[in-house]
């Protein structure tokens, strides 16, 4: 259909079949495009096409375990991450120094390094 002027002087009955018409070239344009992303998703190993909305979000690192960085008087440890737990609290209002609680870099290194071994050793003994 020829595209008129102005609008206002179709009838009713254009209006509505060109109303149809946008529809049906929105529907179909619509469609295209799907096939467009749905093609992308496969060329990016079906990241794009799983749709989940969560993209970028969080880092390569959330989520794994780090070494502790500071030990309390009872034992207790905080890697410096997150909020900091009520007996660190505790003890910075009694006038204590965060550096006071610092592990040693050396130890906290060989605990690092020996936690993945030590995991791993449990689970071997847990198969027998």
């Amino acid at each position: 259909m020829a595209r008129p002027k102005s609008l206002t002087s179709l009838s009713i009955e254009a209006l509505l079949k060109l109303r149809d018409d946008v529809a049906t070239a929105l529907s179909k344009r619509a469609g295209e495009m799907k096939d467009q992303l749905m093609r992308l998703g496969s060329a990016t190993g079906g990241r794009a096409a799983a749709g989940t909305g969560r993209r970028g979000r969080g880092g390569p690192l959330k989520g794994r375990k780090v070494a502790p960085k500071y030990r309390g008087p009872g034992g207790e440890t905080w890697a410096g991450r997150g909020a900091r737990p009520r007996w660190l609290m505790a003890a910075l209002k009694n006038g204590k120094k965060l550096d006071d609680f610092l592990i040693a870099k050396s130890t906290a290194k060989s605990a690092a390094k020996s936690a993945p071994r030590a995991k791993a050793a449990r689970r071997r003994k847990a198969k027998r």
